[in-house]
């Protein structure tokens, strides 16, 4: 079993997360944290180990 898995951000993908960072309208809320929940989504991960909230609220479980 792998320890990592890289997952590139295609332009298609990259315009997604661009829409759904803008949409959310959340203070703090970065690209990156739209680009982690759209690839877990994806890939269908439920558990995260974060201490970041924003997590908790697009429905992941946080282990910390």
């Amino acid at each position: 079993m792998p320890l990592l898995q890289i997952e590139w951000i295609k332009p298609e993908r990259h315009r997604l997360i661009i829409s759904s960072l803008l949409s959310a309208n959340i203070r703090d809320l970065s690209l990156v944290d739209c680009s982690s929940f759209e690839t877990m989504h994806r890939l269908e991960i439920e558990k995260i180990f974060a201490f970041d909230d924003h997590f908790r609220g697009q429905g992941f479980e946080l282990i910390n």
